[in-house]
């Protein structure tokens, strides 16, 4: 007596030829999982919005196909000089954002003083003229 699984000839699972799929995916970049998703619109709309739903979930979209997550990037760097100089850059350049911002504020401020002042003036010279004169 036979087992009917052990009969039956080998075939490739789908989750594996899915797998070399997305590590073949993955070894060209965000751009190819792209251009797949792209080509499953062309083909068949809810092909591609399959891929588009699995890129976001599994984070694609915003990080390197190849496991460094994007937020991770950005931390420290293991080298303390070039972290200090980093911290360093940064700091001095919100100080700069700042600084051009209230630059920016009393720019609008004095315009619209300009503006106001100009209107008041137009105003008073339209009431001189539409007074008449009491001599």
């Amino acid at each position: 007596m036979t087992h009917a699984a052990t009969d039956l000839p080998h075939r490739p699972s789908a989750s594996g030829w899915l797998a070399r799929a997305e590590a073949w995916l993955d070894a060209r970049g965000k751009f190819a999982w792209i251009a797949a998703m792209v080509l499953g619109f062309v083909l068949f709309w809810p092909v591609g919005l399959a891929l588009l739903a699995y890129m976001i979930w599994s984070k694609r979209l915003g990080a390197s196909c190849r496991g460094r997550a994007g937020p991770a990037r950005v931390g420290a760097t293991g080298n303390s000089a070039f972290d200090a100089y980093k911290a360093e850059t940064l700091r001095r350049l919100e100080e700069e954002q700042h600084a051009f911002e209230s630059f920016l504020e009393r720019l609008r401020a004095a315009r619209d003083k300009a503006e106001f002042d100009q209107f008041m003036e137009e105003r008073a010279r339209k009431a001189a003229e539409a007074r008449p004169d009491d001599a």
